[in-house]
């Protein structure tokens, strides 16, 4: 198919596509003349996973270029591919008084332990929850700091249904993608159902109750 038709089937347009190929996130057609080339049902799928990371997840060109090099590489074990797609989700702390941020670390570590993870000292999530630790305690929200394990024990248990989900799938690439995409839209999909389930559980305690 010839990039017009590409656009149709992905509902991307074209000066977007031409900007991905340029970007290095989808690779180039086979070229039937200078200035033609054709694209195949490879093509469809990596723009479509293109456009998941980037409208849908809101990841940079650059992280997603970055996530897409991981799962091209084929060195790249499925535990790898998933430490590249989280780094590339979780934003960079900001400055903190170095008091308050040692004593979220602290915080944030007892947790890590508490639970058991098998989590690298410079996992870049451990920073961001670290982070937000310093946030709720600057904005006097402390309280909602006991919740931290009920927090852990959800995202846990939501975790390893992830992934051994995906572990059943046939074949490397499958859960290579299921990794990435998992880790990338998740965090979107987490954010949504927990919307849902916040507004009746306003409802149930603070309308309902009224009635």
């Amino acid at each position: 198919m010839r990039i017009g038709e590409l656009s149709r089937r992905t509902g991307v347009p074209v000066p977007t596509i031409k900007y991905y190929l340029r970007e290095g996130l989808l690779p180039g057609g086979e070229l039937t003349s200078p200035n033609q080339a054709q694209y195949g049902e490879a093509h469809v799928h990596r723009l479509k996973l293109v456009r998941a990371m980037v409208e849908v997840g809101k990841l940079s060109v650059a992280a997603t270029r970055d996530v897409l090099n991981a799962v091209d590489e084929p060195g790249n074990s499925l535990h790898q591919v998933l430490g590249i797609a989280q780094a590339a989700v979780t934003p960079a702390p900001v400055a903190a008084d170095p008091e308050d941020w040692a004593r979220a670390e602290e915080l944030v570590d007892a947790l890590v332990v508490r639970h058991g993870w098998a989590v690298k000292p410079d996992n870049p999530a451990r920073h961001a929850l670290a982070q937000l630790v310093v946030t709720f305690r600057d904005l006097r929200q402390d309280d909602l700091l006991d919740l931290f394990d009920d927090y852990a024990v959800a995202a846990e248990r939501l975790s390893t249904a992830e992934l051994a989900m995906i572990g059943r799938r046939e074949g490397l690439d499958a859960k290579v993608e299921g990794a990435v995409l998992g880790t990338v839209l998740g965090d979107a999909l987490i954010g949504a159902m927990r919307r849902l389930a916040q507004a009746d559980a306003s409802h149930r305690a603070f309308e309902a109750a009224r009635g």
